[in-house]
């Protein structure tokens, strides 16, 4: 059985697959359908299952917050439908704050890789079977006996605490150069594949409602 934990980059998804054995293959691929290939499950960090209105937010949000004190904004607030279907910043802040809440500039960026992921998920009934929404952080406050990491992952002391907390758990990479990626995207990366080996074993946590769907039938749940 081969899970995967995948984060968005600059390139386009970095992908951390772990065989059955504990080994890890740790690539860059320019595509989410890519990144899906040949797995049992996958977690995913970014948003699956998107409300109509940025209020009230998703339930899972809100839960992931209040687990992670001191280190709640690494969960950014997730765009309703409507204005994720905009090209421009200005044309999704004023679509969603008509609807009752502005956009940030930060979570418009992610735009791009939010509707590849929807309209995969939206076309085919096997990948939902697999791809399940996940949080590093939480990962990571779940590694670390409930308690968030609150250094930096992008300075070297919250690196190397991170690093330390994936070896600990199974999880051992020598940090070298990845094409495409930052080091800090593949720690992200093989947090939530640790997320998706849990959710194999029946040992992973969620949040938010377990029937929760959006519109189109997408869960809306984090799992860590």
């Amino acid at each position: 059985m081969i899970v995967a934990g995948v984060d968005g980059c600059r390139t386009g998804w970095v992908v951390c697959r772990r065989d059955a054995d504990g080994s890890l293959d740790i690539s860059v691929v320019k595509t989410f359908a890519e990144a899906c290939e040949g797995l049992s499950i996958l977690a995913v960090d970014m948003p699956i299952g998107l409300t109509d209105t940025p209020r009230p937010g998703r339930a899972c949000e809100g839960e992931a917050r209040a687990l992670m004190p001191g280190k709640a904004s690494s969960v950014f607030p997730t765009p309703c439908r409507p204005a994720l279907a905009c090209t421009t910043h200005a044309e999704a802040n004023a679509a969603s704050r008509k609807l009752g809440l502005g956009l940030n500039q930060q979570t418009f960026h992610l735009f791009p890789k939010m509707r590849e992921i929807d309209a995969l998920l939206r076309s085919s009934a096997r990948l939902r079977r697999i791809v399940y929404e996940a949080h590093p952080e939480l990962a990571f406050t779940r590694m670390n006996g409930g308690k968030p990491v609150l250094s930096k992952k992008r300075k070297p002391e919250g690196f190397a605490e991170r690093h330390k907390l994936l070896a600990g758990h199974g999880f051992k990479w020598k940090p070298e150069p990845l094409a495409g990626a930052a080091r800090d995207d593949v720690l992200d990366a093989m947090a939530v594949c640790r997320t998706a080996a849990l959710i194999t074993e029946g040992k992973a946590a969620r949040l938010g409602p377990a029937r929760k769907r959006d519109r189109h039938g997408l869960p809306m749940n984090i799992w860590y």
